[in-house]
């Protein structure tokens, strides 16, 4: 999969890009960047957070848990993942965005807004409240662009604690804040249970499972062993297998390389392989529910 963030990095002729920390990134995309997407559906990763404001245009987002709409006008906070994006190309898609690692959140709001988390799940495309403040932090970020001089690193990170700031300050944006003091205050383990469970329809690779989970790869290897008394490795297929059971057992008429994609294998020959050696058909034989009957479902 392609990593967004990365993407980004290494074509700035297409992006206008502030770097501050080496950590966080300032980008506002035009028009040109559908020349570094292609493909009408396009399988993108990255390990931080990501906002942004849509000045023109349109595209879609589509996630674990459902597709997203994003036009013109919206301000959208995307939590760190995979996700599948759909482009139209009849229309450009110009936006001011913004990378946010996890613990520049933390380290920004220190003690202050700790509320009561209210909720274990987290949406991963989450929209903002458009309020006077925040369009005014958006204007005074556009004039940034219009010069020839890169702001300093100081002001450049003082923008992004504004950024963070201004919306937890608004009351109408409660469930990212709510997901801000997961970062602060969630035990390891449950994020890096939170990881898998999002990310394991597509596919990544071990060390990106890691970055995610903000640990090295050994250290991931060891503390996911710990957890889940298995191998990252054997997790993972035998969560892809059952999600790609459940594809099949609820539209049997979805196409075999549909489901090996939508469930994370990266060719349908290891998908008809893993998914025989583990139910006991292939995914082309199972035509009936009377077929699902002769399979293994433990």
């Amino acid at each position: 999969m392609k990593n967004l963030y990365e993407s980004i990095l290494q074509y700035p002729n297409y992006y206008r890009q502030f770097n501050c920390n080496d950590s966080l990134i300032t980008a506002f995309s035009c028009p040109a960047e559908v020349r570094l997407l292609k493909n009408k559906f396009s399988a993108l990763w990255t390990q931080y957070n990501y906002l942004f404001y849509v000045v023109e245009g349109r595209k879609m987002w589509h996630t674990s848990e459902g597709s997203y709409d994003i036009r013109t006008g919206s301000c959208i906070f995307i939590r760190k993942g995979a996700f599948v994006l759909e482009q139209f190309f009849d229309v450009g898609f110009c936006l001011i965005l913004f990378f946010i690692p996890d613990n520049f959140i933390c380290q920004t709001l220190g003690k202050k807004f700790n509320v009561p988390i209210k909720q274990k799940f987290h949406k991963q495309v989450i929209t903002l409240n458009s309020s006077e403040k925040m369009a005014g932090f958006f204007l005074s970020m556009a004039s940034y662009f219009s010069e020839a001089r890169e702001p300093a690193q100081s002001l450049l990170e003082l923008k992004f604690k504004e950024l963070i700031l201004t919306i937890a300050d608004n009351p109408f944006n409660g469930e990212l804040l709510s997901y801000f003091c997961t970062l602060k205050n969630e035990p390891s383990r449950v994020a890096l249970e939170r990881t898998m469970t999002d990310n394991f329809r597509y596919n990544l690779k071990l060390e990106q499972f890691a970055q995610l989970s903000n640990r090295s790869l050994s250290a991931f290897k060891r503390d996911f062993q710990a957890i889940f008394d298995t191998t990252p490795g054997r997790w993972l297929l035998e969560r892809r297998l059952l999600h790609a059971k459940s594809l099949l057992n609820n539209n049997n008429r979805k196409a075999i390389s549909d489901v090996a994609f939508e469930s994370g294998f990266q060719t349908v020959a290891h998908f008809s392989r893993s998914f025989k050696q583990r139910f006991g058909l292939t995914p082309s034989k199972i035509t009936s529910s009377s077929d699902w009957a002769q399979t293994d479902i433990k």
